[in-house]
């Protein structure tokens, strides 16, 4: 499988990227295991996870998804053979939010002992925050990266002035920089991403690795109809985004392509972002082996300029 080079960061990953947050919510533990065999033996070799992961489950605290991951990686031995990605800062708890330094270095500590390592390859600040100076988290990792517990950094949810902003700070203060920024962005979310930050990744070198690539399921086609929002626990949020005229449109436009390919919605769906300019991974999570072994499939799926064009007319 070809890799790709995530921004200057050193690290090289598969164009899919395995998204960690269903694990320990509608992912058991067993289930969960046998989805991170699938990924890694069908070429896949990042995956994506969160301290705040899954903290919005009753009952959880946030690092469920991690524990999991740690648990597999203790029990496979396959530390060396994955890049592990996690975030920090999304609030947990009142008093266990943000981006501070003291709260990023007390943090860590948590997220290494959950997932059983002494290093994280991507570790990335989870959204912005706004109380602190763009300059104060850096400093916290670099002082992570100095003392080998983080290999590189990259953002999440930030808007293009603070990325811009940190960006420079980074150069300015001799600073590590954010070398990849993780936005919303699918064939449904694209103006936000391509108007504001793409320019500014493009510019600066970023690897781009968008969450949301199958628009919380949207896109695979398995909701066409308010009937089906019953389907699973993501239903509800799915209807009120994406059920409409153009969400449909796009979705008819995905069955053409896919019927014309032999392929998935959902695999064309995930190849046309790896098709965009100055786009690495996205990332798209699963819950059975069956769906991950579909996923891995868009990237062998070459687009045509024409399928393309008829992609981007159907989500203008």
């Amino acid at each position: 499988m070809q890799q790709r080079s995530l921004g200057r960061s050193g690290l090289s990953i598969a164009p899919l990227v395995l998204g960690a947050n269903v694990f320990g919510w509608t992912a058991d533990e067993a289930t969960s295991f046998r989805v991170l065999d699938a990924f890694v033996a069908g070429g896949g070799n990042a995956i994506d996870t969160a301290h705040g992961y899954s903290v919005w489950v009753p009952g959880h605290h946030g690092g469920e998804s991690e524990t999991i991951i740690g648990k597999w990686l203790k029990q496979r031995g396959r530390r060396h053979d994955v890049v592990i990605a996690t975030k920090v800062g999304w609030e947990v708890a009142p008093d266990q939010k943000g981006l501070s330094k003291s709260y990023i270095l007390r943090t860590v500590e948590g997220s290494l002992k959950r997932l059983q390592t002494d290093y994280i390859d991507l570790y990335q600040s989870h959204k912005d925050d706004p109380t602190v100076p763009v300059t104060e988290p850096l400093e916290a990792y670099a002082q992570l990266i100095q003392e080998g517990k983080v290999r590189a950094i990259g953002a999440s949810n930030f808007s293009a002035e603070r990325l811009t902003e940190a960006l420079h700070a980074s150069a300015q203060h001799g600073l590590p920089r954010y070398e990849s920024l993780q936005p919303l962005y699918n064939l449904y979310d694209r103006a936000d991403f391509e108007e504001h930050l793409l320019p500014v990744c493009q510019q600066h070198g970023l690897g781009v690795i968008p969450y949301y690539g199958l628009a919380a399921g949207f896109l695979t086609g398995k909701y066409r109809s308010a009937a089906d929002l019953q389907k699973s626990a993501r239903g509800g949020g799915v209807g009120a985004k994406y059920l409409n005229e153009r969400g449909l449109r796009i979705v008819s436009a995905l069955d053409e392509v896919a019927a014309r390919l032999g392929a998935t919605p959902a695999q064309v769906a995930l190849a046309w972002i790896m098709a965009q300019p100055g786009l690495t991974a996205p990332i798209a999570s699963a819950t059975s082996p069956e769906q991950v072994q579909d996923l891995l499939q868009a990237m062998h799926l070459a687009l045509s300029g024409p399928d393309l064009r008829h992609l981007n007319q159907a989500s203008a």
